[in-house]
């Protein structure tokens, strides 16, 4: 029964999917409440409002070099996945937005440290680690929901051969230019004890083909 020719409208379905005077009304509403709430919070009403607009905190920049010099003197050498939660150790109490996760294989990627608690359902208190389950495609299609929400900056780990369940989900992500981290261990093709499933051989050279990743 559809009359309309190709790409074109009704008028009947354009108004019934118009929502800006809605959501006019909401976004007052929203503004009237943050402002009543900056009056009696106001500085947690700041906090909010540099989390939202992804503003790093004040001096970041030079608690990162501090801590880059502190690492490059001490010239260990471990495996990447360690050093990778060494930096996530320091960087979790300079950034309370970060909000870690993995897909499965947490003890293994090691996207937990001490400062990480998990999101509890039902729980009213904040966390700030999300246990994803085996669902990497989930996992980050997630980080990004939660990236374009703001206030967040979400990282999730898995091993990179698992990258290919999750690629539409991180095209969209370099797409879009949006602040995900993603951390993918076990980046070695020797990786034998699991066979062929758990071998990246093409995946940092194809993962590196998508512009913007």
């Amino acid at each position: 029964g559809w009359a309309s020719p190709a790409f074109e409208i009704p008028d009947v379905v354009r108004a019934a999917w118009d929502a800006r005077e809605a959501g006019n009304k909401a976004e007052k509403k929203w503004n009237r409440l943050l402002a009543s709430y900056e009056k009696q919070f106001p500085a947690e009403a700041a906090e909010f409002r540099r989390r939202t607009s992804g503003t790093l905190p004040e001096g970041f920049d030079t608690r990162v070099a501090s801590l880059i010099e502190e690492l490059n003197a001490k010239g260990e050498t471990v495996a990447t996945r360690k050093a990778s939660q060494s930096v996530l150790e320091a960087l979790k109490p300079m950034l309370p937005e970060l909000l870690g996760g993995s897909a499965d294989l947490t003890g293994s990627n090691l996207t937990m440290v001490k400062a990480s608690k998990a999101v509890v359902p039902g729980v009213v208190e904040a966390g700030n680690h999300l246990f994803y389950g085996v669902r990497e495609f989930g996992m980050c299609a997630m980080m990004n929901g939660i990236t374009l929400h703001g206030g967040f900056i979400p990282y999730g780990g898995t091993f990179l051969v698992f990258s290919d369940y999750a690629r539409n989900a991180l095209r969209m992500a370099a797409l879009m230019k949006i602040r995900v981290v993603y951390v993918f261990t076990h980046d070695s093709i020797g990786l034998g004890e699991d066979g062929p499933t758990h071998q990246p051989i093409e995946h940092a050279a194809s993962l590196r083909l998508i512009p913007d990743m």
